[in-house]
């Protein structure tokens, strides 16, 4: 009996990288669009309505500096559990990838890649593996040993100031009441950004509280 095509949903704020993706796919019978999205809301809609084994999701998906793609892939996993990511993106740092897989990506590729290999990628995230291109999985492997995890490394008063932001207190107000200096509190702050391997303030509250910092 021939197996059935892997449901699959591109979600890429560039309609045309979205067809030509599509138009790529839709060559080979093993995958099958079920669906496409453009945005953070439009992408969590369809997952629920056309339900897919693999949601291919770019990391950028408005024009600003946030990442909406880690966003859409920890809420994804939160609300669909069964539904694997893969993410397909233009951009590669250690940072962006030890994210995406903190966030629930099983698999991260560059869109450099052929479609053999995206295929291929798609094919073992689907059922229930990990997917990423050498120089992702170097990244990962990296993580793994222990390089991006700077946990031990935190002092009293950066954990201090961390549990100050995450009960959203501003810069100032977190001065006031540890009777430092705003300044201070920026230099703190960027600390545990780069202890925790994260590039926001928002995402050193949100890796802290999944390793128990907080």
């Amino acid at each position: 009996m021939t197996q059935r095509p892997i449901r699959t949903v591109l979600v890429d704020d560039h309609a045309l990288l979205r067809e030509g993706l599509r138009s790529l796919l839709d060559r080979d019978e093993e995958v099958v669009v079920v669906g496409e999205a453009g945005t953070f809301e439009a992408a969590l809609a369809e997952v629920a309505l056309v339900a897919p084994d693999v949601v291919v999701v770019d990391l950028k998906l408005t024009a600003g500096t946030e990442y909406e793609g880690l966003r859409l892939i920890r809420e994804m996993t939160r609300q669909h559990p069964k539904v694997a990511a893969l993410v397909l993106t233009t951009f590669l740092d250690d940072d962006l990838v030890v994210r995406a897989v903190r966030a629930g990506a099983k698999g991260y590729v560059v869109k450099d890649v052929d479609t053999t290999e995206l295929i291929r990628a798609i094919r073992t995230v689907s059922t229930g593996g990990s997917a990423f291109d050498p120089r992702s999985a170097a990244i990962v492997l990296r993580a793994v040993s222990g390089e991006h995890d700077g946990t031990a490394e935190l002092t009293d008063r950066e954990r201090q100031v961390l549990k100050l932001l995450a009960d959203g207190k501003s810069n100032a107000e977190i001065g006031r009441g540890l009777f430092i200096s705003e300044s201070t509190v920026k230099f703190h702050i960027r600390n545990v950004i780069r202890k925790l391997g994260v590039t926001k303030r928002t995402d050193a509250v949100y890796v802290a509280s999944k390793r128990g910092l907080i």
